[in-house]
């Protein structure tokens, strides 16, 4: 017989003979060809070599070299080639020791279609081929929401789809509320529109200061010619833009700048993003790495920060909260990459010393938060994103459901679940009135058409995910009011109950699928969208009940203006109750003390009105 042949070990020592000294990417691939590990270095050589050293390393090396097979390895011509080149390569193979960052669609903007006759302002993700004017990024949908919202108070430019302001036949509700001119019907000209588009750019430019001394040279010229109420309206404009800069302008910042700080805790690390455009201040983002093993946070921003900006838009600044072993590296890689200088510092003075403490004290929040919050909620999250293959995380989420006896007290709610579960003091119930009883559609129109009118009026918050207990008729219905509110950014998700309604058997329909989605019955994100469901079910029918039970022990006397109690029990002392009250003439109801003739006729209008 043939000898048989030895599985040969991987041989370090005739490997290492064999690599160079030139800078480059190296790749730790197990048996299953699977890659384990990618780093880049300045010298191949001297850093693939430490790996193979027999003291000195951590348990994480030592866990890997055990599953190593062999190493592939790509020479570049410089070491930030090769930091590009590992970011690809992370990106592409995800390997499991390698700190990670969950996938996250592009950030959003603020945009703004400077090539139409009238422009409008928008909610927009994604490539921006679109002619117009960008602005941002913002850290979610939640900051260009605000935005758009701010700036819709101070500066009413449409906001409306193209489709739908080309169709108007008479303003809709945003000019009856005062947060549009209403070009679409030509209530406003050209020139005093494009009046509201130039201070728009000027603000989300960062130019507040020329937009309020224009607004009150306009307001002086206004109330010199006597025209007061012109002279009121430019007042309210500089104390609303007032109120705009006090809640997101940075003290003695005026360009753009990122603040990036990092908290690890117990192995598990966050890092918090502020974004600073043109001296203001957008918000900020919490992000939870996947880390290998124990890391220090000064670790954690060196794969952090190439891993986030070589694909997104790089601030002039980065501030960070840990100093970096290669500062001028990264510089120089993003510099390239952006086309312009960007400088990473993290010894600050003064204000923006303050700032980078702030994002500290955030990330360290964020961090002792969600280890101390309920991880089931926050896994059934994840999981509803990843099967909703939503851009983020829900983080909030509104369901509604509609309750009635054969359309008989109509209620609907509206429940409220965050990152820790319900949330009840957001709750909120709307007594549907002036529908055809039953309708369920017009039901569930007129609540959400409720609902969001305060909310763009500032009364609450905007859902990352709409949840509606209904199908494809329902989830229309969402969609045309969000439409007519002009409201983006909110994904729609309609529960239609399986056959029989036996739980477990739902079907999901996503406003922005053509398909139905089903999942499976052991999933987590189907018992959270269960939850929320049945909750928004049990709020609508204990409402529904209490308003049925009120309405059938509420005398219809009650009703009749003028009916106090004593003049109602001197009626049923005289007639013995309602069935004979309702029998009684004008003249007989008059004779009872305190009825006036006027009265009685009330009285006997309310039980014979519509009476064949």
């Amino acid at each position: 017989m043939p000898d048989q042949v030895e599985e040969k070990s991987f041989d370090s020592i005739e490997f290492l003979k064999t690599l160079t000294h030139l800078p480059g990417v190296y790749r730790f691939v197990d048996k299953a060809d699977e890659v384990l590990y990618v780093g880049k270095a300045k010298n191949l050589k001297k850093r693939v070599a430490s790996y193979f050293r027999k003291t000195g390393l951590g348990n994480k090396t030592r866990v890997l070299m055990e599953q190593l097979d062999h190493v592939d390895v790509t020479v570049t011509h410089t070491e930030a080639e090769a930091l590009i080149l590992e970011n690809n390569l992370i990106k592409k193979h995800r390997p499991r020791y390698n700190i990670l960052l969950r996938d996250d669609k592009s950030y959003p903007y603020v945009y703004l279609s400077t090539e139409e006759e009238f422009p409008r302002l928008a909610f927009h993700r994604g490539a921006r081929r679109l002619p117009g004017r960008y602005f941002g990024p913002y850290p979610d949908v939640g900051a260009v929401r605000e935005s758009l919202n701010l700036l819709q108070k101070v500066f009413p430019v449409r906001q409306c789809e193209d489709s739908f302001y080309r169709n108007r036949s008479r303003p809709c509700l945003q000019y009856q509320i005062k947060r549009c001119t209403a070009p679409c019907v030509g209530l406003i000209d050209h020139e005093n529109y494009m009046r509201d588009v130039r201070h728009a750019i000027l603000f989300l430019d960062g130019k507040s200061t020329e937009i309020a001394d224009e607004l009150i040279k306009q307001m002086e010229e206004a109330s010199a010619r006597q025209d007061y109420e012109q002279a009121v309206l430019y007042r309210d404009q500089i104390r609303s833009l007032k109120k705009m800069q006090e809640r997101q302008y940075v003290e003695g910042e005026h360009g753009n700048l990122d603040v990036v700080a990092c908290y690890t805790e117990g192995g598990v690390a966050c890092v918090q993003v502020f974004f600073i455009r043109q001296g203001r201040n957008l918000g900020n983002k919490s992000f939870f790495p996947k880390i290998p093993e124990k890391l220090s946070a000064t670790e954690v921003l060196e794969s952090f920060i190439p891993r986030y900006y070589l694909d997104r838009d790089v601030p002039e600044e980065i501030l960070i909260s840990h100093p970096l072993k290669q500062p001028d590296l990264l510089q120089t890689v993003l510099a390239e990459n952006s086309g312009h200088v960007c400088y990473i510092k993290d010894k600050v003075r003064s204000e923006r010393r303050r700032w980078v403490k702030m994002a500290r004290h955030n990330a360290e929040n964020s961090l002792k938060s969600r280890l101390a919050s309920q991880q089931g909620v926050l896994k059934r999250l994840e999981a509803l994103q990843d099967e909703l293959s939503l851009d983020q995380m829900p983080a909030r989420m509104e369901c509604f459901d509609i309750s009635h006896t054969m359309g008989e007290a109509t209620v609907a709610s509206c429940v409220v679940f965050d990152i820790n579960g319900p949330l009840k003091s957001d709750y909120r119930r709307f007594n549907i009135e002036n529908i055809t009883p039953g309708d369920d559609y017009a039901a569930m129109n007129q609540a959400l058409t409720r609902r969001y009118t305060r909310v763009i009026k500032g009364e609450g918050k905007l859902p990352d995910l709409l949840v509606i207990d209904g199908g494809k008729g329902q989830i229309h219905q969402a969609e045309d009011v969000l439409s007519e509110l002009q409201i983006e950014g909110v994904s729609i998700l309609g529960i239609a109950k399986g056959p029989g309604r036996k739980p477990g058997l739902e079907t999901l329909f996503l406003s922005s699928q053509g398909e139905p989605i089903i999942l499976p019955e052991s999933s987590g994100a189907l018992h959270l969208l269960q939850q929320i469901r049945d909750e928004a079910h049990r709020f609508a029918i204990t409402g529904h009940r209490q308003r049925r039970a009120k309405k059938r022990t509420t005398s219809v006397l009650e009703t009749i203006p003028g009916m106090g109690p004593k003049r109602r029990q001197n009626l049923l002392k005289q007639f013995g109750g309602l069935q004979e009250i309702e029998k009684a003439g004008i003249e007989d109801l008059a004779s009872v003390d305190g009825i006036s003739p006027r009265l009685a006729q009330k009285i006997y209008d309310v039980f014979h009105t519509d009476q064949g």
